[in-house]
């Protein structure tokens, strides 16, 4: 991936948290809405185009080509799929320069039928996401004239599993008598360096990685119990991507150097260090108007419909009449899973000898925080999110459906 996009993805991903982030949970993915705004403005003319450059951080003359290398980049990337589509009225004359541009996907005709252009358009999104997003979320009525869509899916499993188990928090807002037996996710490594500390200027952060058998891996990220969820995942978003630099827990001093962590020395039958994890399984689903936020994304202009903004797309005006994004993200014992669409519509046990001492990291999350599937070599944001409650402990036996699940993923090579 080239660095200028996955920065320019990054900036939007950061804008949105500010946005995005109120404190109740979420999960959102600009890499989903990026390329639909670039391949937007390569069509479009004044204010909207420059708005859209803005959103961006692009010029709209390589926009299109940027949007075509991310999405291509994205679905070889092992266990994320990544898709587009585009669907217009058979009487929609479109430019070729503009279609010529488009990255290769589905290109399909709306009917005008309202029931039956909206089973199409479901069903591309549940067949593109394997059925965690099951329906596109712009609303397609008998005067749309196109749809642009997109979707990203996710799924990952841990290199390491957590061991689930039924956690009573004495707490914070996650306190057991908030919540109740909430489902706990527990492990240990001697890699003291999975969690990290980065100072933002809004305050410290505490970062933990938890490394997928991909190309992925999932950061969560705790902030002080006073700051605001916004400012925890944008500072979280400058430690992984590396703008904010962050220190390793191998080299943090002991005692409380971070939100959620703490360092000491214990006993141990050997000389290694280890760091003892704690967290919680969730899941979030959020849906977004990316218009209730028209200037963070360049649409602004692009939304008036008293006049055509995208003589590059069609000779017939043509306005954006909705934009939303629907996103889901699971986070569980054996892995993550994380899809959206995003479409624009115009209009151990024993008594153990203890002969060393050893620094031991604990770190726990159990009261909200961010989450940030980061693509590992390039450093791109796919997903983010805001875990505002933690799934309920329930007892029972998911290891046959889990397993099925899975053994299916892995048969479609999400995995």
């Amino acid at each position: 991936m080239k660095t200028q996009t996955v920065r320019a993805v990054n900036a939007l991903t950061s804008r949105w948290a500010g946005h995005a982030a109120d404190g109740t949970g979420t999960v959102f993915t600009a890499a989903g809405v990026w390329p639909l705004l670039a391949l937007l403005a390569d069509g479009a003319a004044g204010p909207a185009r420059s708005e859209l450059e803005e959103a961006l951080g692009i010029s709209a003359g390589t926009a299109a080509g940027a949007a075509r290398e991310l999405l291509a980049s994205l679905d070889g990337v092992r266990g994320l799929r990544a898709a587009t589509g585009l669907w217009t009225r058979r009487d929609l004359p479109l430019e070729a320069a503009w279609s010529d541009r488009l990255p290769a996907g589905t290109r399909g005709t709306l009917t005008g039928d309202e029931d039956t252009d909206r089973k199409a358009l479901d069903a591309w999104a549940a067949d593109r996401t394997g059925g965690l997003v099951e329906k596109m979320p712009v609303p397609v009525t008998d005067g749309t004239l196109f749809v642009l869509a997109s979707a990203l899916a996710l799924r990952l499993r841990w290199i390491q599993p957590f061991t689930p188990w039924p956690t009573w928090i004495d707490e914070g807002p996650w306190a057991a008598g908030s919540v109740g037996t909430v489902q706990g996710l527990s492990r240990s490594t001697a890699l003291l360096d999975r969690a990290r500390v980065a100072h933002a200027p809004t305050g410290p952060v505490t970062l933990l990685e938890v490394v997928g058998n991909g190309g992925v891996d999932v950061h969560l990220v705790l902030g002080e119990p006073q700051a605001r969820p916004g400012q925890t995942l944008r500072a979280g978003i400058a430690a992984v991507t590396r703008a904010i630099p962050s220190t390793g827990a191998s080299l943090l001093p002991e005692g409380n150097p971070g939100p959620g962590l703490r360092i000491d020395q214990v006993p141990s039958v050997d000389r290694q260090p280890w760091l003892s994890i704690a967290t919680v399984a969730f899941e979030v689903q959020a849906e977004h108007d990316l218009l209730a936020s028209a200037g963070l994304f360049g649409l602004r202009s692009a939304s008036d419909a008293r006049t055509g903004h995208f003589p590059g797309i069609s000779r017939r005006p043509l306005a954006v009449g909705s934009a939303r994004q629907s996103a889901v993200a699971r986070f569980h014992a054996e892995g993550f899973e994380a899809a959206a669409v995003t479409a624009i519509g115009a209009v151990g046990a024993g008594a153990p000898r203890f002969k060393y001492r050893v620094r031991r990291a604990q770190v726990a999350f159990h009261r909200p925080f961010g989450f940030l599937a980061v693509h590992r070599t390039s450093r791109l944001v796919l997903a983010a999110g805001w875990v505002a409650e933690p799934l309920a402990y329930v007892e029972q036996d998911h290891s046959a459906a889990e397993e099925e699940e899975w053994a299916k993923a892995d048969a479609e090579g999400w995995s």
